[in-house]
């Protein structure tokens, strides 16, 4: 008798895409799934030890693969390369510290996407709207407020 190990939510979530399943799509999306809002030197970092051998341009490959089948979101905060994440189809949007780098969910900020409501061009319908929260996260705040006497 053969069995079969039971399909993991990645690959459940590839297949139901179209995307073939592969052992890189594998590994990006649960380094993904353990480390959001990284770039991807970091996910390449992250899939190193799983994927001897991987470079960055095959990461950036199964990066804009899974964006494309939308199972991964690809934002770009200010001044900074494009980040990654698992959390797609809610149009949350980001807060991001400009001093450390550090980038938090924030839920849509007002009813249902698209969130915001713009004055659009006549005959423009409006589906997502992205928004960055730049500031001082919490920790580098209170760091500064240690070193000043």
């Amino acid at each position: 008798m053969t069995t079969t190990a039971p399909a993991t939510d990645a690959q459940e979530a590839l297949r139901a895409t179209g995307l073939k399943v592969t052992a890189g799509r594998i590994a990006v999306l649960d380094a993904l799934e353990h480390a959001p809002h990284v770039d991807a030197e970091a996910v390449l970092s992250l899939v190193r030890d799983r994927l001897p051998g991987t470079s960055v341009q095959s990461i950036h490959n199964v990066l804009g693969d899974l964006v494309e089948a939308g199972l991964v979101r690809r934002f770009t905060p200010a001044r900074q390369s494009a980040r990654y994440e698992r959390r797609v189809g809610d149009n949350h949007h980001h807060a991001v510290c400009s001093s450390c780098g550090r980038v938090d969910d924030v839920d849509c900020v007002v009813g249902e996407a698209p969130c915001l409501h713009a004055d659009a061009p006549e005959g423009f319908v409006v589906a997502v709207a992205e928004v960055t929260f730049v500031g001082i996260c919490r920790d580098c705040l209170a760091a500064a407020r240690e070193a000043t006497p």
